[in-house]
């Protein structure tokens, strides 16, 4: 019986060095700036078969994301207007929003929970993550489900 992978979000400093070095490849062939696996194995001093061995298993987690339905939770301050501020975001780095629920406020903030599809991202999950995250009224930003 096959079971079903097992994924897991690991920040990059804390994998081997094999690791990287197949994402990098990977990344150079992808970009065109390496044609083939040996320039790109060669590039990155990695031997061809651990390049072979792991490539199908190595992803950047916004390659992993994209195509896909993400859900992002926020603690924001209850504020009008406020939450389309967050969704101009959204927007602005090609989220197309499925869903939005917002608790009632309570303490001058409200939990919201906003889905959206990622197949047309202009930029990484994280960069987005980072950007909401970085206006002055998010509490709390974070991904829930993707």
């Amino acid at each position: 019986m096959k079971t079903s992978p097992k994924y897991y979000i690991v920040e990059a400093g804390a994998l081997p060095e094999v690791f990287l070095k197949v994402a990098e490849a990977k990344r150079l062939l992808e970009t065109g700036e390496v044609s083939t696996v040996n320039a790109a194995t060669q590039a990155v001093d990695l031997s061809r078969s651990a390049f072979y061995k792991y490539r199908d298993s190595i992803a950047p987690f916004q390659n992993l994301m994209a195509g896909r339905i993400i859900t992002f939770q926020l603690m924001l301050v209850d504020r009008a207007g406020f939450l389309s501020g967050i969704l101009s975001i959204f927007a602005a780095c090609g989220a197309n929003i499925l869903t939005i629920n917002q608790s009632i406020p309570s303490n001058g903030a409200a939990m919201v929970t906003i889905s959206a599809e990622t197949t047309d991202l202009l930029c990484p999950v994280e960069e987005l993550l980072k950007q909401i995250s970085a206006q002055s009224g998010v509490l709390k930003a974070g991904i829930v489900a993707g």
